[in-house]
């Protein structure tokens, strides 16, 4: 229908959005108008924040379009519960189906923001003790799942910060192409570019001083326990003081896929390591984690083995290296400060060992001098982030509706066209692949009675969320008013050209053709006047029935839905699509409702555009047989309210082969002659 197909929809209304929430727990006040609500308790108090994933953290998935969840947090940042609301992933759409998915969210409930959620599985066998909090993938399905989490962990985060933490995200930093500094690795270091963290074995053993693990550690070594150092790589400057050339080239490409992330080396040349002998490569490394603001930051390792720049020291250059990515998307920002934790464990036991841990942080901040901070976006209107987004379709809509004006226009020449039958089905194929199924431009009746509520109401922002759909309506109502019904219901309704189409097979298949007896054809065109008033009033006086009443449209299944709805949905679309192989355009004809609305441009039409002669109905009567609608007066008189502007007629009149009245007037010519 006309609300159909926005690349990102709206947020859900309190209508929608209130019966998702039950009980004890119910919906408050929206909080921003980006979709975050109040969560209140049984007795009325505020116990968290309700938002959905998609309007704040639009990350796009491998259909392009984002996952869309419903998330219930407490005011202490735990998960209350995850629930999916839209998806349009392939994996789960035509292969695995929802359940899996479903499953994989039912896992947030309990988990707190606070802790460093990652999907995949712990390494190992035995005791691991990372601070990590692993959920289960989707076998077959893991990059989807993993940007569903990440969609979660943005549009949380985002609430958190501006909710919670008091501190709002702002548009991301990005480094700064053009910054160049030429630096060393010692200027780095003394600048505090490279942040540095050192643990000696007496440090160690003071951490776990008091516990049971006070005397499960190694013999203290002679040199430092830990020795840390962790420089930013986002800033080419940097990257290039700090990395070989191979590396530095590696790093580009890294950054080039993925400009949302940003890089870090760590190099720990300590007897410590960074990750246990079990860690996975491109995972999440289980010794490290980070944070900012208070809230976890997803570490991730990038896959990328360092080589380091010549003039590093010769003990940097055999320590353990790693390249780290945070995404700047989740709310990262290098500019401000945050910390990187290396965690060090003990076990203590034989058999069955306890994991002991402790953690030594590093504090991390880059100047502001080696990024681009964005200015933040103006927020658009519903209308105006429509426009951006079907920019192209609309360029497209507007250059064939250009064209089919001046076709029209030009009717004559249009109809006297040697193949007019093939290129009528063709301008209807556009309409049918183009405006119909892809533009999601079906016109509908429901649209109206949705306008007609808005006059009441004073508001008539519903045209403005599908600007494709109301370039259609400008088109049709201007169309309405220079030949009536005819532009839109002949030539740009996607499902009147589906039956059309449907009739054509019908006769390549030599199919009877059926036409009702004038009488009854005639009765049949009240179907769609009572049709509409029933569908009127039911939206006034019963509007809870209003979305099944709806129905009697086949439109919404055959064109926005694709015949992807229940039987007996299909069975009604198609039945009426396959009536049209026999009997031409027979919903059209008869039980339309938008159709019946248009008839009034029957009577509001500025011109008669079908040329006719003083001989038209008496005697000639070709044309009145001939006409497929019925829309011809025995006296020769076009029914404009019943006229699909087909054109037929006007090829007729035009055609000195067979205009009655030119055959007859050529003949009198060569016998005068």
């Amino acid at each position: 229908m006309f609300l159909a197909g926005p690349l990102f929809a709206a947020p859900l209304t309190r209508e929608a959005l209130a019966p998702m929430i039950l009980a004890p727990y119910e919906l408050g006040d929206p909080v921003n108008d980006r979709g975050v609500w109040a969560l209140l308790n049984s007795g009325g108090g505020e116990a968290g924040y309700v938002f959905e994933t998609e309007p704040l953290a639009p990350l796009p998935g491998f259909s392009g379009a984002p996952i869309n969840m419903l998330v219930l947090l407490d005011r202490e940042g735990r998960f209350l519960d995850v629930r999916l609301l839209s998806q349009n992933e392939p994996i789960f759409v035509s292969g695995l189906g929802e359940a899996p998915f479903r499953a994989f969210l039912e896992q947030y409930r309990g988990h707190s923001i606070n802790e460093p959620l990652v999907v995949g599985t712990p390494y190992g066998a035995g005791v691991t003790a990372s601070d990590n909090v692993y959920l289960d993938g989707v076998t077959k399905a893991t990059a989807s799942v993993r940007i569903a989490h990440e969609s979660i962990l943005a549009a949380t985060l985002a609430v958190a910060r501006e909710k919670m933490q008091g501190v709002g995200a702002g548009p991301a930093p990005k480094p700064d192409p053009s910054y160049n500094e030429p630096i060393t690795w010692q200027e780095m270091v003394d600048q505090g570019l490279v942040a540095r963290l050192t643990v000696s074995f007496a440090d160690l053993d003071a951490a776990f001083a008091g516990t049971k693990w006070a005397d499960d550690g190694a013999a203290a070594g002679e040199g430092a326990y830990i020795d840390l150092y962790a420089l930013d790589l986002g800033p080419p400057a940097l990257a290039r003081a700090a990395l070989a050339p191979d590396t530095l080239a590696e790093v580009a490409g890294f950054t080039a896929r993925a400009p949302d992330d940003e890089l870090y080396l760590l190099i720990e040349a300590g007897e410590h390591g960074l990750v246990s002998e079990d860690f996975v490569r491109n995972t999440a490394p289980d010794r490290l984690t980070a944070s900012q603001d208070g809230l976890p930051l997803a570490l991730r390792d990038a896959d990328i083995l360092p080589e380091l720049a010549a003039d590093l020291p010769e003990a940097l250059q055999d320590a353990t290296k790693m390249i780290l990515r945070l995404d700047r998307r989740l709310g990262f920002d290098p500019t401000r400060p945050w910390q990187i934790s290396l965690q060090a464990v003990r076990l203590h036991g034989m058999f069955q060992p306890e994991a002991g841990s402790a953690h030594f942080p590093l504090q991390m901040q880059t100047p502001e001098r080696f990024f681009l901070r964005p200015k933040a976006p103006e927020r658009l209107s519903p209308f105006e982030e429509a426009l951006r987004n079907r920019a192209n379709d609309l360029w497209a809509l507007g250059g064939f509706l250009t064209l089919l004006f001046a076709a029209l226009f030009a009717q004559s020449r249009l109809a006297g066209l040697r193949a007019f039958t093939p290129a009528r089905l063709a301008i209807l194929a556009v309409v049918t692949g183009f405006i119909g199924f892809w533009g999601q431009g079906q016109l509908s009746v429901v649209t109206l009675m949705a306008v007609a509520r808005g006059l009441v109401s004073g508001g008539l922002e519903v045209l403005l969320y599908d600007p494709f759909g109301l370039m259609i309506w400008a088109a049709a109502a201007l169309g309405f008013l220079l030949w009536g019904r005819g532009l839109f219901c002949g030539w740009l309704c996607p499902f009147g050209a589906l039956q059309e189409f449907a009739h054509h097979l019908g006769r390549l298949l030599r199919l009877p053709q059926i036409e009702p007896p004038q009488s009854l054809a005639r009765a049949l065109l009240w179907a769609g006047p009572l049709a509409l008033a029933a569908m009127i009033a039911t939206a006034f006086f019963a509007p809870e029935q209003a979305e099944t009443v709806a129905e009697l449209e086949p439109f919404k299944t055959a064109i926005t839905m694709q015949f992807d709805r229940p039987l007996a949905y299909v069975l009604w679309a198609g039945g009426w699509i396959a009536v049209s192989m026999v009997w031409f355009k027979g919903f059209c004809r008869s039980l339309c409702p938008l159709g019946a609305a248009m008839r009034l441009g029957g009577l509001l039409r500025l011109r008669r555009w079908i040329p006719r002669r003083t001989e038209c109905g008496s005697p000639c009567q070709l044309c009145r047989v001939r006409c497929a609608y019925g829309a011809i007066k025995p006296t020769g008189e076009i029914r404009y309210s019943e006229c699909f502007q087909c054109l037929d007629c006007v090829s007729i009149h035009d055609d000195a082969n067979r205009c009655v009245p030119l055959v007859v007037a050529a003949k009198r010519a060569r016998r005068a002659a």
